[in-house]
């Protein structure tokens, strides 16, 4: 009896539809929607075996959905927490800086915000170029670890935060130092004395202090060199003006009638 209703009512929505369903549609419709996806634990067990299995953006429609469905239920925090991280793994920093923001703003008493205040900071640390390029996530990064230090001293992120920190000043001071030794090279060596003695006073303690102390005693000696070479051109051109206004009153006391 079963077949020959299921069979009827095949037939009439074959008719209805002009002959369009295909075996997929034939199937869904036999088969019933587990309701175990569509609970908060379904959900987010879904979503959780789609982010570990590389697809994050099938990951992030399963947290976007508990999220809307279920917005009072726990587990929706979770999925907060889990798009921004599906944005970080996706190498879509701009998008995962602002989920990790809108967290850290929506739950700021969640146990999990020094996590989002860490991965705040490592959306501009993944993003820093060579050292010889602009170091303006660099900057972000340091201050962005800062921040979580300040706030969560005792967090575990803030351990790894500090380790962040000095790498983040190292790069900076790497930054500092290509371009210093570039004036070095050109012989500008004021300022590549401004750049090696900023490196000294800002970024001491970061692994360049031996090289940076070579560097700043090497340009002032050159620089006492250029300074004592630059006297010497110019007491050899006083010399020689004074030499020439002589020679000048010479000729004009030659010229000059004699009393008889």
């Amino acid at each position: 009896m079963k077949l020959k209703h299921a069979s009827v009512i095949l037939v009439l929505l074959l008719i209805c539809n002009g002959c369009s369903f295909n075996m997929a549609t034939i199937k869904s419709f036999f088969v019933k929607s587990d309701p175990v996806r569509s609970t908060p634990e379904g959900l987010y067990s879904r979503g959780t075996t789609e982010y570990q299995n590389g697809s994050y953006k099938n990951a992030r429609e399963y947290y976007t959905r508990l999220k809307e469905q279920y917005p009072l239920h726990n587990l929706a925090i979770m999925a907060e927490l889990g798009i921004a991280d599906s944005f970080y793994s996706d190498k879509d920093y701009g998008e995962a800086e602002l989920a990790y923001r809108d967290f850290t703003s929506l739950y700021p008493t969640n146990e999990n915000v020094p996590y989002a205040f860490y991965q705040t900071g490592m959306c501009h640390y993944v993003q820093i170029g060579a050292i010889d390029r602009d170091q303006t996530e660099t900057i972000k990064a340091r201050r962005e670890f800062e921040r979580l230090i300040a706030r969560y001293p005792q967090s575990k992120f803030s351990i790894l935060a500090e380790k962040m920190v000095r790498e983040c000043k190292l790069k900076l001071a790497e930054h500092e130092f290509y371009i210093g030794n570039f004036y070095f090279k050109n012989k500008k060596y004021n300022a590549a004395l401004k750049r090696f003695e900023g490196i000294a006073r800002d970024y001491a303690g970061v692994g360049l202090d031996l090289k940076v102390e070579a560097y700043i005693a090497e340009t002032r000696e050159r620089l006492a060199k250029e300074e004592q070479k630059q006297k010497l051109t110019e007491e050899k051109e006083k010399a020689k003006a004074k030499k020439k206004e002589e020679k000048e009153k010479n000729k004009v006391k030659e010229k000059e009638p004699t009393n008889s």
